[in-house]
């Protein structure tokens, strides 16, 4: 059965390249990006890999904590982390996970009709209340924009403290969108500096603490 928005995270336990975690309890009280790989020793991941290190920084100051999983022997992930830093120029500065294809079945990122034994690029963003926020899906031969996802993480977390939603192609400091179950009458108390009415559904605010 499939995940869904909304849907608690499953937990596991697993072994990584920073020792035994319990999933649930590694991201308690925070963020949590969990993303799959295909394979190890495989050219589109080492250049994902390499670039989420660098992130490191922008995901600590986002309270996220990010988590890689392939289906391979933890043994094998020593040796392509080398390579990660050889050629990517960062090296692995978060969990990767050993998976035997339990943690991948559990959460649906094998697609027999694309792979049977290897996953997608499935990348699940899991809120504090450990509940999904988003998931997205890639195809293996298609690399992921992972500044899309810091993106799509600045959204979520802002949304989730204001009742605001996030307009196309929004990014952070932008105007937001006063959400439809926000009377006029409790925007003025939310947004008292006021907003632009283009339409009596369509509010436009600017961004709070922006």
């Amino acid at each position: 059965m499939s995940i869904l928005i909304g849907d608690i995270a499953p937990d596991f336990t697993a072994q990584t390249t920073e020792g035994e975690i319990r999933f649930h309890d590694y991201i308690d009280g925070h963020w949590a990006v969990l993303f799959s790989h295909p394979k190890n020793y495989t050219p589109v991941c080492t250049t994902e890999l390499g670039y989420t290190a660098k992130l490191k920084p922008e995901f600590e100051k986002r309270d996220v904590k990010v988590l890689g999983l392939s289906v391979d022997k933890l043994e094998d992930h020593a040796g392509w982390a080398k390579d990660i830093e050889e050629t990517q120029g960062a090296a692995l500065n978060f969990p990767l996970i050993a998976d035997d294809g339990t943690i991948a079945r559990l959460y649906d990122m094998i697609h027999p009709n694309a792979d049977d034994s290897l996953t997608v690029r499935s990348v699940f963003v899991i809120g504090p209340d450990k509940k999904v926020k988003l998931k997205i899906e890639y195809p293996a031969s298609t690399g992921r924009n992972f500044d899309e996802i810091l993106r799509v993480i600045d959204s979520l977390q802002l949304t989730a403290k204001h009742q605001v939603a996030t307009p196309v192609n929004w990014e952070n400091g932008d105007d937001v969108i006063i959400v439809p179950a926000v009377t006029n009458e409790q925007a003025k108390e939310k947004f008292p500096e006021g907003w632009n009415e283009l339409r009596p559904y369509l509010r436009m605010v600017k961004q709070p603490g922006a």
